[in-house]
């Protein structure tokens, strides 16, 4: 059986040395680009009614992020193929001057159609670029720093909640919606110019040249298009069917994935082991997330915040999963290490159910300290967990050359099962058909029972750390 190595208390680096002269330009260089995709997810759900106002397309409203999802599913399954063919600084290099590109495109875009031509773009490149976080921990860091690595890059998924709808609030505050985008040119140029110095051009171990995984990447794709459009339909028996037919091609994906050497999960994925059960705990909490994508809205309808205000609402989740994020990479002991992982999700449904209770119309100040409490507990249940499970999922896999693929599979798993929780946070938010207290308490309360489903998984992924991969991996 596959599983995890632990000791009494495993090896780990410090964050000194992570963010010492060695390494700290790849680090800013795995940060800065899953930076740059989490950032742009969530800043541009604020700059949408500003855009909408000045360019007009409202019908296509709700594209604007489907497409940009969808891309990033496909664009994820390509990470291991693309990494094995050009090495580490190539792909970043590409991935970074394709996202300029797109974020160009969204910026100089006179209509809604050409602006959805710019999100595919800049899907594409993010969805590998947040890829690469993952996967170049594995191919260039030493072990004993996995931890940290995968703290520090999938922290940057905080900030990006933490910056993206705060700054699209202050953008659309002042109707400069387009230069929102021009900072993210600016943004990936700066980035391309240190990868050169950062990255390697090659890893010391070539990879295994996987072919392009053409089947699992049309499954996903179509997947996350039908969840992601699921909560449009004003009729619930399409919401349901589309739901349904995401689903399962999600489980026609899982049999192909399995049988076909063109793969996006490590063959190890589908044998006895915590490796499934490690990839549906951190699906489980990135789909929990989900809920921050209505935080802002809640927030002006509420409590009638300003947009600026409403976005700084949001930074609440961000800033609780950022903050347990640091602290907990520290730990290093591994029986606690397997305790922190059981309970995070219980953490994360705790918060969010208080979510659900304060709820109100026009909410006083004292209810909007409660939101705050309640969410930054929320993000505390996600932080305490993702390092841990990352590392785990690198250092799972029953043979080192698998490795690569098992980090490369860390965002992919992410993607579509965000595309999963921002799909169901629609339906439930439009089955009122009301965007009142009402829509907000059911949509806590259903991401809260959600969260508490994912325990199980959370139980089982730490139950086989048994051996070897724990103490590289930690």
């Amino acid at each position: 059986m596959s599983g995890v190595t632990v000791t009494a208390k495993t090896a780990s680096g410090g964050w000194r040395e992570l963010l010492g002269p060695k390494f700290l330009g790849a680090s800013t260089v795995l940060a800065g680009g899953v930076a740059l995709y989490a950032t742009n997810e969530f800043l541009t759900i604020s700059l949408l009614p500003s855009t909408v106002a000045d360019i007009g397309g409202q019908r296509l409203y709700v594209w604007v992020t489907t497409v940009y999802l969808v891309a990033s599913v496909v664009a994820a399954t390509t990470v291991s193929s693309v990494l094995a063919r050009v090495g580490p600084r190539w792909a970043y290099l590409w991935g970074l001057a394709v996202f300029a590109l797109g974020s160009l495109l969204c910026s100089l875009a006179p209509t809604m159609e050409l602006l959805l031509v710019g999100r595919v773009v800049q899907g594409s490149a993010g969805g590998l670029l947040a890829g690469l976080g993952y996967a170049v921990i594995n191919s260039t860091l030493p072990p004993s720093l996995w931890t940290k690595a995968s703290a520090l890059v999938s922290a940057m998924w905080g900030v990006g909640t933490l910056i993206g709808p705060a700054a699209g609030g202050l953008f659309a505050q002042y109707g400069s919606w387009r230069w929102a985008f021009g900072v993210l040119v600016v943004l990936s140029v700066a980035i391309s110019v240190l990868v050169p110095f950062a990255l390697p051009a090659r890893t010391g171990v070539p990879p295994a040249r996987d072919p392009i995984p053409v089947w699992s990447l049309l499954l996903l794709g179509t997947a996350a298009l039908s969840i992601s459009v699921a909560g449009v339909p004003r009729n619930m028996a399409w919401t349901v069917a589309l739901v349904a037919l995401g689903a399962g091609l999600v489980g026609v994906f899982l049999v192909v994935d399995r049988r076909t050497s063109a793969a996006v999960l490590p063959p190890t994925a589908f044998r006895p082991g915590p490796l499934k059960w490690i990839y549906l705990t951190l699906g489980m909490l990135m789909a929990a997330t989900m809920v921050d994508l209505y935080v802002p809205f809640f927030g002006q309808r509420l409590a009638h915040l300003a947009p600026v205000a409403a976005g700084f609402l949001g930074v609440a989740l961000a800033v609780g999963w950022t903050m347990s994020e640091i602290v907990s990479a520290s730990v290093s002991r591994t029986k606690t290490v397997v305790r922190i992982v059981a309970v995070a999700p219980l953490v994360m449904a705790v918060g969010l159910a208080l979510a659900a209770a304060s709820q109100f119309e026009d909410a006083s100040g004292w209810l909007i300290a409660v939101w705050v409490a309640a969410l930054t507990l929320a993000g505390v249940g996600v932080g305490m967990a993702w390092p841990h499970l990352s590392a785990w999922a690198m250092g799972s896999v029953d043979d080192s050359s698998e490795g690569g693929r098992a980090a490369a599979a860390i965002n992919t798993v992410q993607l579509i099962f965000g595309a999963f929780g921002a799909g169901l946070a629609g339906i439930v938010v439009n089955a009122t058909d009301r965007g009142d207290a009402t829509a907000a308490r059911w949509m806590f309360a259903t991401f809260a029972v959600l969260a508490v489903v994912g325990v199980v998984a959370s139980m089982r992924s730490g139950s086989g750390v048994t051996g070897r991969a724990a103490t590289a991996a930690e």
